[in-house]
């Protein structure tokens, strides 16, 4: 190869390299513009008249109260439009990454908790007879499992017996995310289908520990009577000391705190329950 040669061949290696990282640097310029377009989340709303008067009613955040006056301080807040729910959120001193400190399963509230839910159910024969006797929206096998591959939703408990979870297996990917997956554990995998149906249409609650350590759930409607509220919410913690992990050590109960849907939080005494 000539000298000549030599020399165009460079000129044109560096005239591609030169192109190659134009390239680059207009792809990124692109991808920069793209981000700043993206719609911020705004957390700079200002609360409003009603929920400033219930933080004024509140008072001091890291007060605890006995279950009771949390329950009737809630029910003296000035409602919101429609009949809010009433949660309790409660931090348990457990690992949520350790397999023998799970806490997970369900409950049925003694007053229920003010709505009902839509079941479907996984069975064939009498026992899916016994489903649709029970209440449940949808019952099938197969044909059930591809409607919701094929993107069905509409609903918002499975109950699967046994020998159905070869086609409920399938539904894992779309299943797990939504925590619609039944569980042994939950009582929702059973050969009671019907009974499992039932419960779980009246109001029958699953719960589980969140990656924080805390569970949440909702124990009843702000339009029930305090005695009820009360009941049920002491009713849920009771069950929730007796289902200590054995691997959990030190101080079981945290911290709690109960809400409205609109509500900020009212601490809660918890100590007694560590004894």
């Amino acid at each position: 190869m000539s000298e000549d040669d030599k020399r165009d061949e460079i000129r044109e290696r560096a005239e591609q390299n030169r192109d190659t990282a134009a390239a680059i640097d207009a792809a990124s310029a692109a991808s920069s513009e793209k981000k700043s377009r993206r719609k911020k989340f705004n957390r700079t709303f200002k609360p409003s008249k009603r929920y400033k008067a219930a933080l004024a009613h509140r008072g001091d955040r890291a007060k605890v109260h006995q279950t009771a006056d949390a329950i009737r301080l809630l029910k003296e807040l000035k409602s919101a439009k429609f009949d809010e729910s009433l949660e309790v959120h409660i931090r348990l001193g457990v690992n949520p990454k350790k397999s023998d400190q799970q806490v997970r399963g369900t409950f049925v509230f003694p007053h229920g908790v003010g709505k009902s839910k839509r079941v479907i159910a996984f069975a064939e024969g009498p026992l899916a007879e016994e489903a649709k006797d029970a209440g449940a929206i949808e019952v099938g096998g197969a044909e059930l499992a591809k409607r919701i591959s094929d993107g069905w939703l509409d609903f918002d408990v499975v109950v699967a017996h046994p020998a159905m979870m070869r086609h409920v297996g399938r539904l894992g990917k779309i299943l797990g995310p939504k925590k619609l997956m039944p569980n042994p554990k939950e009582g929702s995998v059973t050969p009671n289908v019907g009974q499992a149906v039932r419960e779980f249409s009246g109001g029958k609650m699953k719960y589980r520990l969140d990656d924080g350590s805390v569970v949440h759930m909702v124990f009843g409607k702000k339009s029930f009577e305090a005695e009820a509220l009360t009941e049920n919410l002491e009713a849920f913690l009771k069950h929730l000391q007796a289902t200590r992990p054995t691997g959990a050590k030190g101080l079981f109960f945290q911290s709690g705190a109960v809400a409205t849907t609109m509500s900020p939080g009212v601490a809660i005494d918890l100590s007694a329950l560590n004894v």
